[in-house]
């Protein structure tokens, strides 16, 4: 029996059609996103669907289209931008409507002005907050923003507010909504009901990888006295440049193909002895015979270059992770590479 648009499908039924209409290997890189239960529930739809009409694939396809098409404009420019476009192409029904099945599936985040605003205009307008309203506000935020804020605030500030990061788990919408309305924000409506996951360790882990290593070292200093357990936890997730000695000879050779030789040799200015003989001895003699020079000829170099030099190389590690091409071996014994 051919199925019907009109028989009011559900949000299945037409995620259903929508992968039959897109093909499967579309359909195999979409699934790549998905939980495992809903991976289930589509295959088990898709099984269960026996014919579609071209009229219907054409009017899920083009739902499918003005959903994704009202996600780039809130991303470009929110939730008036998009709705200011949207009905001028749709009508202003079918524009709350899509913007509403938006909202309703893909929970657009609470705060989503402030993540297109300066960094340095967000500092003025919430330093004056108290630090479990800066947490929350900040556990939204990318990693890089969120970073630049912590590093301005003032030292005292600065621990207890990665603590209140790190300690976060639930917060009710209420909260939410309370704090978006004292930021006077637009979103207060369209936060969605459930109980939302923000904050926690690898939040507060994504900020410290992206502060300054002086404010990372005074947070994490603090967070040892105040909270051994947490700091401990965060420094496991952690990877700073004496960490290199983490790395097999293998990986420092691959990390060394990336990093500027000019950098590597203020970096190593202040390294233990350990570390420094990790990056010579994979190096060839002629190169490290030529850093070692240069490190001599600079003479006495500021700590802040030092610093920056090795954090472009950590950064370097980091995007090498990623990318798989390294691999970290942080201990715990529970790390089995095959």
């Amino acid at each position: 029996m051919a199925t019907s648009y009109d028989e009011e499908l559900s949000g299945v039924q037409k995620g259903a059609i929508l992968l039959i209409s897109l093909g499967p290997e579309r359909s195999a890189e979409i699934f790549k996103y998905l939980k495992e239960e809903e991976i289930e529930d589509l295959t088990l739809e898709i099984a269960n669907t026996r014919s579609v009409t071209p009229a219907v694939k054409e009017q899920i396809l083009e739902e499918f289209y003005q959903v994704c098409l009202a996600q780039q404009y809130i991303a470009e420019g929110g939730i008036g931008y998009a709705k200011e476009l949207l009905e001028k192409a749709l009508g202003e029904e079918k524009a709350m409507d899509v913007i509403g099945k938006l909202t309703a599936s893909l929970q657009v985040k609470p705060f989503e002005f402030i993540r297109k605003t300066e960094a340095s205009q967000l500092l003025n307008f919430i330093q004056d907050e108290h630090p479990q309203t800066i947490a929350l506000i900040l556990s939204y935020l990318s990693a890089s923003q969120a970073a630049m804020i912590v590093g301005a605030l003032p030292p005292e500030r600065q621990a207890d507010v990665a603590k209140r990061i790190a300690l976060m788990d639930r917060t009710s919408p209420d909260v939410v909504k309370e704090v978006e309305r004292i930021l006077e924000t637009k979103l207060a409506s369209l936060v969605n009901q459930d109980y939302t996951v923000i904050g926690g360790v690898d939040s507060v882990v994504d900020i410290l990888n992206t502060v300054d290593r002086s404010t990372e070292k005074h947070i994490m200093e603090t967070l040892e006295i105040d909270e051994p357990e947490l700091a401990e936890e965060i420094r496991k997730k952690m990877f700073v440049f004496e960490d290199i000695l983490l790395l097999d000879d293998r990986a420092i050779q691959r990390v060394l193909r990336d990093v500027d030789n000019g950098d590597l040799a203020i970096a190593l200015k202040s390294a233990n002895e350990e570390v420094q003989n990790a990056i010579f001895n994979n190096l060839s003699k002629r190169l490290a015979v030529m850093i070692k020079e240069d490190m001599e000829f600079m003479g006495p170099v500021r700590m802040k270059d030092v610093e920056e030099a090795q954090q472009k190389i950590v950064n370097v590690i980091r995007r090498l992770e990623d990318s798989a091409e390294i691999v970290i071996s942080r201990g715990g014994g529970d790390e089995i590479v095959v």
